[in-house]
């Protein structure tokens, strides 16, 4: 399909997202933009809760995995990815029953405003660190990814350089947050995450139509391909049932409900009880959404192997999608359902950090500076964030190694183990704790997770460095065996850093404790 046509219907998505941001950012304050002045609607929170969740690299990779060969069982992976989703079930409710209350009752703008009050304020600027560290790592990484498929099937043809879109994009991301913040991001977020919903659905319903089935043949002929079974009982395989639904639930508390975007966007609710509807709604489209994904990468491998298509699991969408042998309606529709993916994910983050940078670094809310002094250093805040974000994938393109990208997306899930460490402690805890070792314990601690997943899964870091270690091959049979870490990495991560924590902590006098709840 022609470029042009494509770049049409993106620059016309672009515009209505901009009217969408001028219309909600009316009036807008501080307080709009860190919080939505606690009066956004929990329904249209819950939905656009999704779009964040899901990445544009989600969008392309989750439909991949399903046919790649596990290389444990040497089968295709199926729907074996539904078993981080069933933990992600148990990680919300703890969000909704147990991390939701404490955020309300303490009247939060920032989350980590709680370690402040439990522990002291290196506690809460070292849990500000990380959450920026990971966040600006992570999103970048994924950001890299789909302005990579853009540039792929878009602009090269067109001669626009890799760095003309690159600014491009995070300009208009820039341009429709900077005014009303959260306030906006809650209706753009929706209009993005219906337009990856619907353009989800299309895709399945054409290719299914294409391949001359319904949807229980579609089915049918899936399940002889082994591309529907849901979980894995080898133990030593990184993808084994426990260690996905264990690892999921830890995800989803470290990466939503310790995470300041993704809670940024719950306590905004004016309500405790409207914000944990959200959470529970949230989770339950969540999971019918991850399901249509892995049906959609069923079908996509059923077409591929139909048509002798033989592609990398990440560039088989894009490349279905786009080719030839699909109408121009469809290879529109993968365009704007890509970006509704992407944009959630990235006009969050931005904000968020701008929120955190502010409140937890610069410690904006405690200043007695004007209101217009104060949304003067959050303008400038926001600003820098645009341009670290750009300069980040800019990085990438240098690297041009996704198995470099593959790690540094890992290394950003590791950076949260000591938010779920020092969150747990607070939380499980009535110990006080040494406030010049707490940045020591937080630095080591994902510093040693990283090399137990080194020792557990040496194959895949001899990949990444492009190196042989048989040394490393070595201490991982004498310590680990066959046996190889897969999602429960954050947990051992929040593990080590909890151990680290007691070490450097003492009983609290009863006159000094600050409870928890």
């Amino acid at each position: 399909m022609s470029p042009g046509i494509l770049l049409t219907f993106v620059l016309g998505y672009f515009a209505l997202l901009l009217g969408v941001a001028w219309y909600t950012s009316r009036n807008s304050n501080n307080d709009s933009f860190f919080i939505g002045n606690r009066n956004s609607n929990w329904m249209l929170v819950a939905f656009g809760m999704i779009g964040t969740s899901l990445s544009g690299v989600t969008f392309v990779s989750v439909p991949g995995l399903v046919g790649a060969t596990n290389k444990s069982t040497g089968l295709p992976n199926g729907f074996e990815y539904f078993q981080i989703v069933i933990g992600y079930l148990f990680g919300y409710l703890v969000i909704a029953f147990v991390l939701l209350p404490l955020y309300y009752k303490m009247n939060l703008t920032s989350i980590y405003t709680y370690l402040e009050k439990r522990f002291g304020i290196s506690a809460h600027k070292a849990g500000a660190f990380f959450f920026i560290l990971s966040r600006t790592v992570g999103a970048t990484a994924r950001l890299y990814l789909v302005i990579s498929i853009l540039q792929t099937f878009i602009f090269n043809e067109m001669g626009i350089p890799f760095e003309v879109t690159a600014l491009v994009i995070l300009l208009l991301i820039l341009l429709y947050t900077f005014e009303g913040g959260v306030k906006t991001i809650v209706y753009t977020d929706t209009l993005q995450t219906t337009g990856m919903l619907v353009g989800l659905v299309v895709c399945i319903i054409v290719i299914v139509k294409v391949l001359g089935t319904d949807m229980g043949g579609a089915f049918s002929m899936m399940s002889e391909k082994n591309y529907t079974h849901i979980f894995n009982w080898n133990v030593n395989s990184g993808s084994f049932a426990l260690k996905h639904i264990i690892g999921g639930m830890f995800i989803a508390i470290a990466m939503t409900g310790l995470d300041q975007e993704m809670m940024q966007k719950n306590i905004s609710v004016k309500t405790l009880r409207g914000s944990q509807k959200n959470m529970m709604t949230f989770t339950a489209v969540l999971m019918v959404v991850n399901f249509l994904f892995l049906v959609l990468g069923g079908i996509l491998y059923l077409y591929a192997n139909a048509n002798n298509i033989v592609k990398p699991p990440d560039e088989l969408f894009p490349h279905i999608a786009l080719s030839d042998a699909f109408s121009g309606t469809i290879g529109i529709i993968f365009v704007i359902a890509l970006i509704s993916a992407l944009f959630p994910s990235v006009d969050g983050a931005i904000t968020s950090l701008t929120s955190c940078f502010c409140i937890d670094i610069l410690g904006i809310k405690k200043s007695d500076a004007s209101e217009k002094e104060k949304k003067r250093t959050r303008l400038k805040v926001h600003l820098t964030f645009a341009l670290t974000f750009f300069i980040m994938v800019m990085i990438f393109k240098w690297m041009d190694d996704k198995s470099i990208i593959d790690f540094i997306l890992k290394f950003a899930g590791i950076t949260y183990g000591p938010l779920l460490g020092l969150f747990a402690f607070g939380i499980l805890t009535k110990r006080k704790l040494n406030q010049d070792l707490i940045w020591t314990v937080c630095i080591i601690a994902p510093l040693l997770a990283l090399g137990v997943d080194m020792m557990s899964n040496p194959g895949a870091y001899e990949g990444r460095f492009h190196t042989k270690m048989p040394w490393l091959h070595d201490i991982s049979q004498a310590t680990f065996g066959s046996y190889s870490i897969g999602n429960e990495l954050i947990l051992i991560n929040g593990i080590l850093t909890f151990l680290g924590l007691w070490m450097i902590s003492s009983p609290s006098d009863k006159t000094e404790l600050k409870p928890a709840y």
